[in-house]
């Protein structure tokens, strides 16, 4: 099933779907995909905002050993299939955030993946809440896999991964105009590393990695997910998105 364009709906029956999203990817990730000691859960609320984000946590918290079992990949045994990777300069900003990020059960957040919505890309303010948190994350160890299939606004002009991107290394990268939409996996290591995938409207989605650790990650079956959760969304607006798209293509 191809990404839609979601910028045919209103913010919250996006909001409703990508819920949808989280939970179903929530599920498919605790149904073999993680190793042993991992789980997921989606998160609804960061500080005083809604987040929409999935926290992968460990069963140890501050475990050193690295993961094993399941689905995990080690990166010099298979890296990841992407299209781009991008490592920061030894003049990261990275190291100046000082923000803490655990779950309220004591167990270590490990990595985070979060879906863009509207509300993210609405104002300044809200972009930098944005690359706050995400920076604030990878700061203390804590790997981010944001998806945005949002085109680039006024305030992200390059998508919201790019702005991550450029509080980190202070130059943003180049997305190819006939593939705005972008899906980023940020590792957090020393001079921070993000590995990247451009779609369109109308692509299917790529399995993305998530790092559980600088040097062993787990494909995400985005598409899967996604095609589960689009099911779900109401008749109505499934007529709207896919009427469109139907009369872009005749």
């Amino acid at each position: 099933m191809p990404v839609h364009d979601w910028t045919r709906v209103n913010a919250g029956t996006f909001h409703d779907f990508h819920n949808s999203w989280i939970i179903h990817l929530k599920e498919t990730l605790n149904g073999g995909i993680l190793p042993d000691g991992y789980y997921a859960q989606s998160e609804q609320h960061f500080g005083t905002a809604v987040a929409d984000i999935l926290t992968l946590d460990t069963t140890v918290p501050g475990a050193n050993g690295l993961p094993h079992g399941s689905g995990s990949v080690a990166v010099a045994e298979r890296p990841p299939r992407v299209s781009r990777k991008l490592v920061a300069s030894s003049g990261s900003r990275l190291a100046r955030r000082t923000l803490t990020i655990r779950n309220t059960a004591g167990h270590r957040v490990v990595a985070l993946a979060e879906v863009v919505s509207p509300a993210n890309k609405d104002r300044v303010e809200s972009v930098a809440a944005f690359v706050e948190k995400a920076c604030s994350s990878l700061s203390h160890d804590c790997h981010v896999l944001v998806i945005d299939l949002f085109p680039p606004r006024a305030y992200d002009p390059r998508g919201m991964p790019a702005a991550v991107w450029k509080m980190l290394e202070q130059e943003p990268y180049d997305v190819p105009p006939e593939k705005p939409l972008t899906l980023a996996s940020f590792v957090a290591v020393t001079q921070p590393v993000v590995y990247l995938e451009h779609v369109a409207v109308g692509d299917c989605l790529p399995d993305m990695p998530l790092f559980l650790h600088s040097e062993v990650y787990i494909d995400v079956p985005l598409e899967t997910c996604y095609q589960a959760a689009y099911r779900g969304v109401p008749g109505y607006w499934r007529s709207m998105i896919e009427g469109a798209e139907s009369s872009l293509s005749d």
